[in-house]
């Protein structure tokens, strides 16, 4: 006799209806207008307002002043907050970056691969002002930071070839074909720097976290303003963020360890 069916689970249509919206919000990344959020959505504008109206009175998605788009509400943030925090990787990072930013006088920055591309989760500022506007939720340029670049060298070409196209729009193929050569020496190296990029007086150097089978799991990356960190490939800095993120490593070596 033949295995009987796997029978499918009943669930609630307009539940899923409304997560189509958050879908959509989700790959958006920005506020829509309704008619473009339903569209998004493929539901009707008066379909879809309905739901959204149920969606603002729970808080997973609120209006912005001014001109009303829609965007993710305060309980959608702490739900991807709760989930993140159930990450092995970021867990065992946050203390780690903590004590380095600490240790260097610094500002540190946690970064993961997301869809959207390199994007900060966790933002240890030091105390000295930038010139620089970053905070959690802020994807990183690919080419023009140390942090994106490092993501690129650790990430399937595949991963972020549709950023890179939108970042650099109309660009010839020898120019990514150069990015490739770059990405190389950053393999060799295990560390990316950048100097006065993306913004003049503002120096980072990048490190990425891997697993046992050498995908990416975050990237740390320490910012400073530029005469101040010590940027050299072997310097004061770049030995206190290589020893983090063998510690991090460590932490979640030995997790494994006990779990097992």
């Amino acid at each position: 006799m033949s295995a009987s069916p796997v029978k499918t689970q009943r669930g609630i249509q307009s539940v899923e209806v409304a997560g189509r919206l958050l879908q959509a919000l989700a790959q958006a990344r920005q506020p829509l207008p309704l008619v473009a959020l339903a569209a998004a959505a493929g539901l009707s504008s008066a379909q879809a307002h309905t739901y959204l109206v149920s969606l603002v009175r729970l808080g997973l998605i609120k209006r912005t002043p001014g001109d009303g788009h829609y965007e993710a509400g305060p309980l959608a943030l702490r739900l991807g907050m709760a989930r993140l925090a159930q990450e092995p990787a970021y867990r065992a990072a946050l203390p780690q970056v903590q004590q380095l930013s600490q240790d260097t006088a610094l500002s540190v920055a946690v970064t993961l691969p997301t869809p959207a591309g390199p994007t900060i989760v966790h933002y240890a500022h030091a105390g000295r002002p930038l010139h620089v506007n970053l905070h959690v939720g802020t994807v990183m340029a690919l080419s023009e930071t140390a942090t994106g670049r490092t993501y690129c060298a650790y990430t399937p070409f595949s991963a972020w070839q549709a950023l890179w196209e939108a970042q650099h729009p109309g660009q010839p193929r020898s120019q990514l074909n150069r990015f490739h050569e770059a990405l190389d020496a950053i393999r060799k190296r295990g560390m990316e720097r950048a100097v006065d990029l993306p913004s003049p007086g503002v120096t980072s150097l990048c490190m990425p976290l891997l697993d046992a089978q050498q995908q990416l799991l975050l990237l740390v990356t320490v910012i400073g303003s530029s005469g101040v960190i010590d940027a050299g490939w072997r310097g004061t800095v770049a030995r206190q963020l290589r020893g983090c993120i063998d510690v991090i490593a460590a932490t979640l070596a030995a997790g494994e360890e006990d779990a097992a």
